[in-house]
C-alpha cells in the first residue's frame, strides 16, 4: 500500500500538469503522453552518461517545457486545433524520444539517481520515503498555487474562463497559452524523470496512457474535494492522484489481470464523470465539503468566557 501512496504522489506532479491545461487553460492536451516519456528519456540518458541527477533532471523538466511550446506554437501560431495540435506533437515525440535514447530502453539499475539515498537507506515503500515524496508535491502545489495568484496565473486563468474578456483588457491570450503548455509538459517530463530513477529504467512505452491517468487523479479529486477555489481544487488533484494508484493497487491485490489496467483506467474515469451527477452522491460532497470548511474554520482551543 505504500508504494501506491509513493506512486500517486510522484505522479501528482503529473497531475498538476494536466490540471493546469484541462482546468485552468480549458485546453484539452494530449502532448503528455509523448512529453512524460521525453522527461524519462532524457533524465535517463544523461544520468547514465554521467550527468548528475539533479541535472539530469532539470534537462528533463526543460525538455517537457519544450514539447509544450511546440503544441502552443502548431495551435496558435499555425492555428491548428488545439487537440490535433496535441496528437501531432505527441507522435511526434515518439521518434524523438527514440532518438535521445538510442533504443527502446534504457536501464538505470547500476546507476546513482535521485532515488539511490532512499533505496540505499532501505526506506523506498515506508512512511519515511513517503514523507519525503509528499513534501516534494506539497513544494510544487504550492509553489503552482503561488503562480496563479499572481497577475500573469490570474490573466491564464482569465484566458481560460473568457479569452475575449482578457483581450478586451490588452492580455495576448496566445502568449498565455503557450506559457501555460510549457509549464504543464514540464511537470509532466518532471514527473516522468522521476519515475524513471524510482522504477531503474526508461521505455519508449512508459508514457502510453498518462493522459488518463492525470485526468483521473483531476476528476477523483475534484469529485471529492470539489473546486470552490484554485487552491482547494489543486490539492483535491494532489489527493486524486494518490487515491487513482492505491484503486489500482487494490485491483491488483484482487487478483485483476495487469493487462487490464487501461481498461480499469478509462472505468474510474468514466465513473469519476457520472457518479457525481446522481442526487445522492452530491447531497453527500455537499455535506462533506461543509464539514471539513467548519473544521477548518473552528478554533483549536475554545475561548473560555
Amino acid at each position: 500500500m505504500m508504494i501506491a501512496v509513493e506512486l500517486g504522489l510522484i505522479y501528482a506532479v503529473m497531475a498538476l500538469g494536466v490540471y493546469l491545461t484541462f482546468r485552468i487553460l480549458d485546453f484539452a492536451d494530449l502532448t503528455v503522453d509523448g512529453s512524460f516519456t521525453t522527461g524519462a528519456s532524457i533524465a535517463a540518458v544523461g544520468i547514465v552518461s554521467g550527468m548528475p541527477p539533479a541535472l539530469a533532471t532539470s534537462l528533463a523538466l526543460l525538455g517537457g517545457m519544450a514539447a509544450g511550446l511546440v503544441t502552443g506554437l502548431l495551435h496558435t501560431r499555425g492555428r491548428i486545433n488545439g487537440l490535433l495540435a496535441g496528437i501531432l506533437t505527441q507522435i511526434a515525440l515518439y521518434s524523438v524520444n527514440l532518438r535521445i535514447m538510442g533504443k527502446a530502453n534504457v536501464p538505470l539499475l547500476r546507476e546513482s539517481t535521485l532515488i539511490t539515498p532512499l533505496k540505499d537507506a532501505d526506506l523506498v515503500g515506508t512512511w519515511a520515503s513517503v514523507g519525503m515524496f509528499l513534501a516534494v508535491a506539497v513544494v510544487i502545489l504550492a509553489l503552482l498555487v503561488w503562480f496563479l495568484h499572481t497577475d500573469i496565473g490570474l490573466a491564464m486563468r482569465a484566458t481560460g474562463d473568457n479569452p475575449d474578456m482578457i483581450r478586451s483588457f490588452g492580455v495576448n491570450t496566445d502568449h498565455q497559452k503557450l506559457l501555460g503548455l510549457a509549464l504543464s509538459n514540464g511537470l509532466v517530463a518532471l514527473c516522468g524523470a522521476i519515475i524513471a530513477q524510482y522504477q531503474g529504467f526508461a521505455d519508449i512505452g512508459m508514457g502510453i496512457g498518462m493522459i488518463v491517468a492525470g485526468l483521473a487523479s483531476v476528476i477523483i479529486g475534484q469529485a471529492v474535494l470539489g473546486r470552490s477555489s484554485v487552491a482547494i481544487a489543486a490539492t483535491a488533484v494532489v489527493l486524486g492522484s494518490v487515491l487513482y494508484r492505491v484503486v489500482i493497487y487494490l485491483a491488483l491485490k484482487a487478483g485483476l489481470n495487469p493487462n487490464d489496467m487501461k481498461l480499469i483506467s478509462a472505468v474510474l474515469v468514466v465513473l469519476a464523470l457520472v457518479v457525481p451527477q446522481w442526487k445522492g452522491f452530491a447531497r453527500m460532497g455537499g455535506f462533506m465539503r461543509r464539514r471539513m470548511t467548519a473544521m477548518a474554520e473552528t478554533p483549536l482551543v475554545e475561548k473560555e468566557g
